[in-house]
């Protein structure tokens, strides 16, 4: 079952849409979670940490699958048993109405998350012909597709978030010695601390020449 569908904006990671019918789901606590997961997701392909424009990216007995056309965001979240290849049909098919619809203007304009009400509408009719995948229509579709090679990359979102974590140690580490260059002929001591084995925690701590000589 098709549990979540957000759309959004590569440039920038802004969300543009969701499936109208999880709105009134907002104080639930595990949507909240797969929602920020989802966003979590969408700002990674804006960022290009992301490259392949099809991807599953697993997590426990769920999968998110997203599909990246002409700058533009597709990404749901099924049960990890749905068909990835019926999955991904749908990701196309929302990539169609949308191109339907002819409103680049308007999603180059829009500034507020999820204010794109018009194409979240389209996301929950469309949804529901995906609920089911034992109908009919859908069992046509699996067939029609049985021989399609999908060219998907499938990561773990573990992986992706210690990945995300590595790169930003990485990055303050380098903001240190970048201040330590910038300082050094002022007379600073820099202080390294490296003794997380994950390097999960750095810290630069700047302290005066004068009180380190005490």
């Amino acid at each position: 079952m098709v549990k979540l569908t957000i759309v959004g904006r590569v440039e920038d990671g802004l969300p543009l849409a969701q499936d109208q019918t999880y709105v009134n789901q907002e104080d639930n606590t595990s949507f909240l979670l797969y929602k920020q997961q989802a966003e979590f997701l969408l700002k990674q392909v804006s960022k290009d940490s992301l490259l392949h424009p099809k991807m599953t990216i697993l997590l426990d007995h769920h999968s998110f699958h997203f599909l990246v056309e002409k700058k533009i965001c597709y990404i749901a979240l099924s049960d990890s048993s749905y068909p990835r290849k019926l999955l991904f049909n749908y990701l196309q098919n929302l990539n169609k109405e949308l191109d339907k619809l002819d409103e680049k203007a308007l999603i180059q304009k829009i500034s507020k998350p999820y204010s794109f009400i018009r194409f979240g509408k389209i996301i929950g009719r469309i949804r529901k012909q995906y609920i089911d995948t034992r109908t009919q229509a859908n069992l046509s579709k699996l067939n029609a597709l049985r021989k399609q090679e999908l060219d998907v990359v499938t990561e773990h979102l573990n992986d992706i978030i210690q990945r995300q974590q590595i790169l930003g140690v990485l990055r303050s580490s380098n903001d240190c010695f970048n201040h330590l260059e910038l300082t050094m002929s002022s007379g600073y001591f820099v202080k390294m601390d490296t003794s997380d084995d994950y390097y999960s925690r750095y810290s630069c701590s700047f302290q005066s020449k004068l009180d380190y000589d005490r």
